[in-house]
């Protein structure tokens, strides 16, 4: 059902005071997502074709324990295959960038307070 058209005014004023009044909110969330990269995809899907494969292998053999492992294996392999990009070992930040990461937070947090004050005045 679409919104009418105050109900879309509305909703794109909320969107626009959100992006301006809470800059820590829209950098967690906007930054979370990331999509999967070929690799991931392709590794995923090897996975999940070897699951399969150890599914199969137990049922041939009649062994629950290998069907089972397949399993996990299949499972695994989707995991993989749709999660979006990470880093096993996270580098430490470089100096340079830790500084103008916290200095840029700081001047937001700074905007952020002196909007407030403005407010209350």
């Amino acid at each position: 059902m679409p919104l009418s058209e105050h109900e879309q005014r509305l909703l794109d004023e909320m969107e626009r005071s959100l992006y301006h009044n809470d800059a820590d909110f829209v950098a967690t969330v906007g930054s979370g997502g990331g999509r999967p990269t070929y690799r991931s995809i392709a590794i995923g899907a090897l996975l999940g074709l070897a699951g399969i494969a150890v599914i199969v292998t137990g049922v041939m053999l009649q062994l629950a324990v290998l069907g089972v492992a397949g399993f996990v294996v299949m499972f695994v392999g989707v995991l993989v295959a749709i999660s979006s990009p990470k880093r096993l070992v996270e580098e430490a930040p470089r100096p340079a960038e830790a500084r103008s990461k916290a200095s840029f937070m700081d001047r937001m947090n700074e905007r952020w307070d002196k909007r407030q004050d403005g407010r209350e005045q």
